[in-house]
């Protein structure tokens, strides 16, 4: 440490310097709790938004990730349901029949050794 010779200058600078070092340890220390707290919040709201929320007096609720998951398998369960054919009233029935009604009215020259698809409905 170096003395200046004026015991009064002397104590006026080391106490600015603690002071200093002190403010500076404060500040580090609030940048960490403040991105501590700035993470927790992000954890929170992923959270809520992974369990979902019940409905509260103006707001409607939401649900969470799995029942939304869940939902998803019921509508391609649906859309599996259309692109099987089944008792005609799928819509890859609607789609065969349409195929063999304008197979029909426009037989395709280029291809004549293709067969005509058979008829569904009419059963074996």
């Amino acid at each position: 440490m170096i003395k200046t010779g004026n015991s009064a200058l002397d104590t006026l600078l080391t106490v600015g310097g603690l002071l200093t070092a002190l403010v500076g340890v404060a500040a580090a220390v609030w940048r960490v709790v403040r991105a501590g707290l700035r993470f927790f919040r992000r954890v929170e709201l992923f959270m809520d938004d992974w369990y979902g929320e019940p409905a509260r007096p103006g707001v409607p609720g939401r649900p969470g990730v799995m029942e939304r998951v869940s939902g998803i398998d019921d509508r391609l369960t649906r859309v599996e349901h259309e692109l099987q054919p089944n008792s005609g009233q799928s819509l890859r029935d609607a789609v065969d029949l349409a195929n063999r009604r304008l197979a029909r009215l426009c037989p395709d020259p280029d291809h004549a050794d293709r067969a005509e698809p058979p008829d569904e409905s009419s059963g074996p």
